[in-house]
């Protein structure tokens, strides 16, 4: 079977959409996915810092949304026809899984960042000669098709706008969940988002969800602008007395905070900004040393690194397209399209904060 897939050869150059060779078909446990449409997550443009940790040739892509095409066995539990959101890989058997905390997998770097799975893993070639490193996150999907584990896989209404739907399976997942999952919040509570992108986002419309009154801070007025439109009070991370002015306007200080930045300025006021015993959760990955400065983790406050949203994609999902349905998520409007061609201009269009989420249409 061959198909179109962006191939990224080294770590300095662009993306070149290539002709790709499948050489077999689904094992057991797995589909192939005709893809629909895949989102671009700023973890896939990481690649290029990872200091050659990301083995290369390799096809990215970790947020796609298709048509189930061919099963592998008959415990997949999907069918030819199901349309699926794919989302991170788990090995299923270890503590962490049983204990339905999959992003938390003992083998999560393995099977997502470093490899993949070693299973056939020349199954993938090049047309023009070559092997592909083993699939990105379980799936690979900035391509017409990607080979998943049925577990990496959650079916979703057809009437959904499928190519539309791959951004749930991580970012609009982290952000959200962290606020669902993580935080718990509800009518009453207070949250602060730092960094309105599209995790900080999901976040923002996730709060007003669920009755929250949050806070959202930014650099990029048009971000606070999106954070205002989905009900957070915007503030410019500019602002002097970030914690000062947070506290006031959540009075006393927000119950639950939440930086996307990995900024460790931001990181020490997020920490102020919170009220006695608050929470303030990490999802970026911080590539420095974090100095806390005196004090911020006094009354109670506590810090800690929430991977995926702690979420369980085959329950998340359905929870956040119910909400969408309802209009109450309406996470299509952070979403700008690009045709599979056009992914390196969707990365310069990321990279440069001109466009929340970019999702690539094979």
């Amino acid at each position: 079977m061959r198909f179109d897939a962006a191939v990224l050869r080294s770590y300095e150059d662009p993306f070149a959409v290539e002709e790709v060779i499948l050489n077999a078909g689904p094992d057991d446990g797995e589909v192939l996915v005709r893809i629909a449409g895949c989102g671009m997550c700023r973890t896939d443009l990481a690649v290029r810092r990872s200091a050659g940790r990301s083995p290369l040739p390799a096809v990215l892509g970790h947020e796609g949304a298709g048509v189930v095409v061919e099963t592998g066995g008959p415990d997949t539990g999907l069918s030819p026809g199901d349309h699926v959101v794919l989302s991170f890989d788990s090995c299923g058997h270890c503590r962490s899984c049983l204990g339905a905390a999959p992003a938390y997998c003992d083998d999560f770097a393995a099977l997502n960042l470093f490899g993949g799975r070693a299973e056939n893993a020349t199954r993938f070639t090049v047309a023009a000669g070559g092997t592909l490193a083993p699939r990105w996150f379980g799936q690979s999907s900035f391509a017409a098709y990607a080979m998943v584990p049925a577990r990496n896989a959650v079916r979703v209404d057809p009437a959904l706008p499928l190519e539309l739907l791959g951004p749930l399976g991580c970012g609009f997942l982290t952000g959200a969940g962290t606020v669902l999952n993580s935080f718990g919040a509800g009518p009453g509570d207070t949250v602060a988002v730092f960094g309105a992108g599209a995790v900080g986002l999901a976040a923002v419309m996730a709060a007003t969800a669920a009755g929250a009154v949050v806070v959202a801070v930014d650099r990029h007025p048009e971000r606070l602008s999106l954070a205002e439109k989905f009900g957070a009070i915007p503030l410019p991370a500019a602002s002097g007395d970030l914690p000062g002015r947070i506290r006031r306007l959540t009075d006393g200080g927000a119950r639950f905070a939440l930086d996307t930045t990995g900024s460790a300025p931001l990181i020490n006021d997020a920490l102020r900004s919170l009220r006695p015993r608050g929470r303030l959760g990490l999802v970026a990955r911080l590539h420095t040393e974090l100095p806390l400065q005196t004090g911020t983790l006094d009354r109670g406050r506590s810090i800690s690194h929430i991977c995926e949203g702690d979420a369980v994609p085959a329950l998340m999902i359905p929870r956040l397209t119910g909400l969408w349905q309802a209009g109450r998520f309406p996470f299509d409007q952070l979403i700008r399209t690009y045709p599979l061609a056009g992914i390196n201009e969707a990365e310069a269009d990321c990279e440069a904060g001109r466009v929340v989420k970019p999702v690539l249409i094979p």
